[in-house]
């Protein structure tokens, strides 16, 4: 069975983390051994060409007859044991050796000399030749100095000895030590892994508690334990949520199947019957409603609602609005007063927008009293238009207003006395959704026994 080969893709990132690391430093340090290799032989052979010159300076002479000599008139061994590792040659035009010094037995003359300084290599060795043109009279010729090269090659050599031994044993060592330390740095994530490992639809109490430098991996973890909170906070909403709906749902059927039972326990007259249906379609009607609510407010959770976002004008809209809830105000002799200045627009889902103000004027309506009065007036800020509406209802007590726009929040005791059978609470929970979904802000303001007014700040027409 043929094994299959592990691609550098799959190992663990630690794994992975470190040989980059460890590519990355030894190309580094390849360059950088590149470099001061060859700024090093630069340098040394810089210094070798300024001793040959100094040579070939101390050594040539003219001497009283005008003929080109050297400097003193020592016999060869002594000059061989003077100059040390230099041979100086002075020839001809045609290469022809006039004298010679220092270890010139030894090293041969190398023709035709070149005018810079330059390497040349012999058998085994290898030299360093300065030749100089020189002219005393008529008498024109060259002077070479040679120089050895095995000072400069051991010196390199050892550098290079250094570099093979020192580079292998420097990248083991960082190749360890960046190991612990991407180890060290993955751990939040490690422990994030596990910690989201543990983590149920039951049981999201669990968090990374990071407690290390606000750093990529820092801001990482505390990003993950938001996030869990964001989620934590969704399933309950949405447990909740489906517990709620469930006890809104089955009170009226509850009652149905009651009405129901009652009725059919025993023979009764036509006029009882009619009396029944009357009441199971109030039930019925209920149902729908409450149904209908629930999956809008599903459609708008999940984003499936198609908007289409056009330039309204407040005035003509609300007045047809109001209009719509006119009768409801007059059955219980309520004012409605409009004060909307001409010429606002705003720009917004016309469907969705009907419906926002159609749910906070029906709750207006619902919890103002007989001869009461509602009051429907809009205002144009730097951004935005702000239309509010006031009624003079009971007020609602301050320890509601925060939780006001919750699914399923219900206010009871004065707000509700007088007002018939609440709703499921869903009308300003449905009402907050739509004016977020505009990008607006809606606001509540109350005082028990002063009324309440609700303030949909939506942005204008964008031109």
């Amino acid at each position: 069975m043929k094994k299959s080969r592990i691609r550098p893709s799959q190992l663990p990132l630690q794994y992975r983390l470190t040989l980059w690391y460890l590519l990355t430093l030894g190309v580094i340090l390849l360059l950088f051994a590149i470099f001061l290799y060859l700024q090093l032989r630069a340098n040394l052979l810089k210094q070798l060409d300024a001793s040959l010159q100094l040579v070939a300076t101390q050594m040539l002479v003219v001497d009283e007859e005008g003929q080109l000599a050297f400097q003193d008139a020592l016999s060869l061994p002594e000059r061989a044991a003077a100059e040390g590792d230099f041979a100086v040659y002075l020839a001809g035009e045609d290469g022809q050796v006039w004298d010679r010094a220092g270890t010139a037995v030894l090293t041969p003359l190398f023709w035709p000399p070149q005018p810079d300084p330059a390497t040349y290599f012999s058998g085994d060795d290898n030299w360093r030749v300065l030749s100089q043109p020189i002219r005393a009279g008529d008498t024109a010729g060259w002077l070479q100095v040679i120089g050895d090269m095995d000072p400069v090659n051991d010196v390199l050599d050892s550098l290079l000895t250094l570099m093979f031994v020192g580079g292998p044993l420097v990248l083991v060592l960082a190749g360890i030590g960046g190991f612990f330390m991407a180890g060290r740095a993955l751990h939040p994530i490690d422990r994030m892994t596990r910690t989201a490992q543990t983590i149920t639809a039951s049981d999201l109490n669990q968090r990374i508690a990071y407690e290390g430098p606000a750093d990529e991996v820092g801001r990482l973890a505390q990003t993950f334990d938001t996030m869990l909170d964001r989620l934590q906070t969704a399933f309950e909403r949405e447990r909740q949520f489906t517990g709620d709906a469930a006890h809104e749902l089955r009170t009226p059927l509850a009652a149905l199947k009651g009405r129901i039972g009652v009725t059919l326990s025993q023979s009764r007259p036509p006029q009882a019957y009619v009396e029944t249906l009357q009441e199971m379609e109030q039930q019925v009607d209920r149902l729908i409603r409450l149904s209908g609510d629930l999956l809008f407010m599903a459609r708008l959770d999940q984003g499936r609602m198609a908007r289409t976002m056009e330039r309204i004008d407040v005035g003509d809209f609300l007045g047809a609005v109001v209009d719509q809830i006119r009768p409801l105000a007059a059955a219980k002799s309520i004012t409605l007063t409009e004060d909307i200045p001409a010429g606002l627009t705003l720009h917004g889902d016309m469907d969705l927008l009907i419906r926002l103000f159609l749910n906070l004027l029906d709750n207006a309506v619902k919890y103002t009293p007989g001869h009461g009065r509602i009051a429907i007036t809009a205002q144009k800020t730097e951004t935005a238009v702000a239309i509010a509406i006031s009624d003079s209802g009971p007020g609602i007590p301050p320890e509601h207003l925060p939780h006001l726009f919750e699914r399923f929040y219900r206010v009871e005791g004065s707000r509700g006395r007088g007002a018939g059978p609440g709703g499921a609470g869903l009308g300003l929970a449905i009402a907050h959704e739509i004016v977020r979904k505009h990008d607006g802000r809606l606001t509540v303001h109350s005082e028990v026994g002063q009324g309440t007014t609700f303030t949909i700040h939506l942005p204008v027409t964008q031109i």
